[in-house]
């Protein structure tokens, strides 16, 4: 799952994950919201009209989204007392803490539903700027000059005007995991966060040396991403899972 760009010539191998204290964690992408349905909807049709209003923080979960969280509740009362998540921490916009509180109520009944819970704005979703809530269809028609240079820097590296590359998203993601890992040595973390915070906790976790993706790897609405600690590193076990969105109802 990791990537790591060619070692120079004469250069020997060398593990440089970072260093971090944490029992296990677990990413989970938010349930679909009213802006991806939005979103797909105007890329099949190209219309340039902006189809989402207000700001991006805004923005809640569709009907299929609040679905999609009460399943990840159902996993979540899945885990086995003891192996599951200890503490969530929890993005601060509303598609997300929407996700949440969709997965304690599917959890109602298990200890999971009793997490303690906090936000942090560091796991806040990319910040796009004068482009916020553009779908590619809208941006392509109103700023095309802006759609050809974000084609031509790749999506790791495009930072819109006002905005963040998720180059900026992974060094505030770094800083969070650095400072989650001192304050809860030990313990089992859930986030609830956005596909560009799981792709730059990927990135951050792989260590020095890692190679930038690209392409970005996809993260499902409602996916689940997976590292275990052993107390002074996390190792990548699962990736984007979305098999408990088929699971039949237990």
């Amino acid at each position: 799952m990791v990537q790591r760009h060619s070692a120079p010539a004469g250069s020997h191998a060398v593990d440089l994950t970072p260093p971090c204290a944490l029992g296990a964690l677990w990413a989970v992408r938010h349930g679909e919201s009213t802006a991806n349905v939005a979103f797909a909807a105007a890329e099949r049709s190209g219309r340039s009209a902006r189809p989402v209003p207000g700001r991006d923080r805004d923005v809640p979960l569709s009907g299929a989204g609040a679905a999609q969280a009460g399943a990840l509740g159902r996993w979540l009362a899945g885990q086995r007392p003891g192996t599951g998540p200890e503490l969530v921490v929890c993005s601060p916009y509303v598609r997300a803490r929407q996700t949440w509180q969709g997965m304690a109520e599917g959890a109602a009944g298990t200890y999971g539903a009793a997490l303690p819970v906090v936000a942090d704005e560091r796991l806040r979703d990319r910040e796009t700027g004068v482009h916020e809530l553009w779908p590619p269809a809208v941006l392509r028609e109103r700023a095309p000059r802006e759609a050809e240079r974000r084609a031509t820097a790749g999506e790791w590296w495009f930072r819109p005007p006002g905005g963040e590359a998720l180059t900026d998203v992974a060094l505030r993601v770094r800083q969070f995991v650095t400072d989650l890992s001192a304050a809860a040595p030990g313990r089992r973390v859930l986030l609830v966060a956005h596909d560009a915070v799981v792709v730059a906790l990927r990135h951050v976790l792989a260590g020095i040396g890692a190679e930038a993706p690209d392409p970005v790897p996809p993260v499902p609405n409602a996916s689940v991403s997976y590292w275990r600690g052993d107390g002074r590193r996390l190792r990548p076990v699962l990736w984007g899972d979305t098999a408990h969105l088929t699971a039949p109802d237990g």
